[in-house]
């Protein structure tokens, strides 16, 4: 991967107030500030969308805080949210009424290239999702 056209942001939420629209403004603006070639509008949604469905599962499921990074790589966008949930996600059955969710998880595995989870050794987990730019 060439790293010579790299941008790079952190976003730390630490307070349990943090929604899902605070880690979409900040990717909002880190994409807004990323030089040429910078991102087509549909590139730029799903990068919103996929930041949204991993931050809201950080603060339900991983004790209300995260850590969201972004990297603009030349032909990847990579946001990684860490949380200190062990716990993966997982794929299950959509609710159609919506009371359950289960959509976010599929969203975000058709949305990106690639996603991983990985452990973290001093607790949490960090999950990542390769989008194309």
């Amino acid at each position: 991967m060439n790293l010579t056209n790299t941008m790079h942001v952190d976003a730390t939420a630490i307070r349990p107030t943090a929604t899902a629209a605070d880690a979409r403004d900040k990717a909002r603006s880190f994409l807004e500030a990323l030089r040429k070639p910078a991102t087509a509008l549909e590139t730029a949604e799903a990068v919103l969308l996929v930041v949204s469905e991993l931050v809201t599962n950080a603060l339900r499921h991983g004790g209300g805080t995260y850590t969201l990074r972004l990297t603009a790589h030349p032909d990847l966008i990579e946001a990684a949210v860490d949380d200190p949930s062990p716990q993966a996600p997982r794929l299950r059955a959509p609710d159609p009424t919506g009371a359950t969710g289960g959509f976010g998880w599929h969203m975000v595995n058709h949305l990106a290239r690639t996603t991983t989870v990985t452990r973290r050794p001093a607790g949490g987990k960090t999950v990542t999702a390769l989008l194309p730019r």
